[in-house]
């Protein structure tokens, strides 16, 4: 069964279970294995959501509550880059469950949301109130443990998840169980460079702080574009024939003299075509959001004083 028919079987069961009786159709075990899948294919938010059905809806032991808690915090953290969700669970294990042998690993994670936040007073704050970054090995995810750096377990899922955010032409490289080999060992080599850096303080250095800024300020802007610009470019079928059409002597093969040999069908040129309008649209739209912040803004060139 595909996996997507899975997860409405599993939806359907869980919505059926709560409304008819007060226990869930599937074991506590099954709602897990299905969480675990959902995670190791990727589909994180699904993922939590199944973590959290776990969680509410079966009688667990305390350590399996902190557990799982747990799971759903790195989820956050590792997977959806959303460190607010990730330090509410990671604070929720060191209020709910004290005891819980992943406390130290906890005071970690805290701290590295409370940086990736840019609150490094917090972050300071936090780091004096924990008293010990010793603990038990804990399996932190699903998923068979290929590698190891000290006691953190590096899963095959670990890896899939990295290569996965490469681009499709990188990507494909890595089918190959020697190429993916050759990336785990770099990837671990960059993770160990990253920890010798944060122990000789690199993390506060002047130069590092400005690189840092500069790349979110970059990266702020790309994204404030991508959304701007996509509400604005909306591209049809119909809208690329007529483009193709008015611009076909742009879309024909030329000899070495630049003589039109034949000219290409849309079923040819059609995407070409689409390329093309997407970039112009686009630069339109660029320049028309510049224009009106500038207008908003009050900016004003003085050119003549340019030399």
């Amino acid at each position: 069964m595909p996996l997507r028919n899975l997860i409405f079987v599993f939806s359907l069961g869980v919505l059926t279970g709560c409304s008819s009786s007060s226990q869930p159709d599937f074991s506590a075990e099954k709602i897990r294995e299905f969480a675990n899948e959902l995670y190791n294919r990727q589909l994180f938010e699904q993922a939590v959501d199944q973590y959290r059905f776990y969680l509410e809806n079966y009688n667990l032991e305390p350590k399996e509550q902190a557990n799982i808690t747990y799971q759903i915090a790195n989820i956050y953290f590792d997977r959806m880059r959303d460190y607010k969700n990730s330090l509410a669970h990671f604070l929720k294990i060191k209020t709910l469950y004290p005891e819980s042998p992943l406390i130290s690993k906890v005071n970690k994670k805290v701290i590295a949301c409370l940086e990736r936040l840019q609150r490094p007073a917090d972050a300071q704050q936090a780091l004096k109130e924990s008293t010990s970054f010793e603990g038990q090995t804990q399996k932190s995810r699903p998923g068979e443990v290929i590698a190891k750096i000290g006691n953190r377990d590096i899963t095959l899922g670990d890896l899939d998840f990295e290569i996965s955010k490469l681009p499709p032409e990188l990507r494909s490289q890595y089918i190959r169980i020697d190429n993916k080999i050759e990336f785990l060992r770099r990837y671990l080599a960059t993770e160990l460079l990253y920890d010798s850096a944060k122990r000789q303080g690199l993390d506060n250095d002047n130069q590092v702080l400005e690189n840092v800024f500069q790349a979110k300020k970059t990266f702020m802007v790309t994204k404030l574009l991508d959304e701007e610009i996509s509400k604005k470019v909306k591209i049809t079928e119909d809208d690329v024939k007529l483009y193709y059409d008015a611009h076909k002597d742009d879309f024909a093969e030329k000899d070495e003299d630049g003589n039109v040999k034949r000219m290409l069908s849309f079923e040819e040129a059609g995407q070409q075509a689409a390329q093309k309008l997407a970039f112009e649209r686009q630069e339109k739209a660029y320049n028309e959001l510049i224009s009106s912040l500038f207008q908003a803004e009050k900016v004003v060139i003085y050119d003549d004083l340019i030399k």
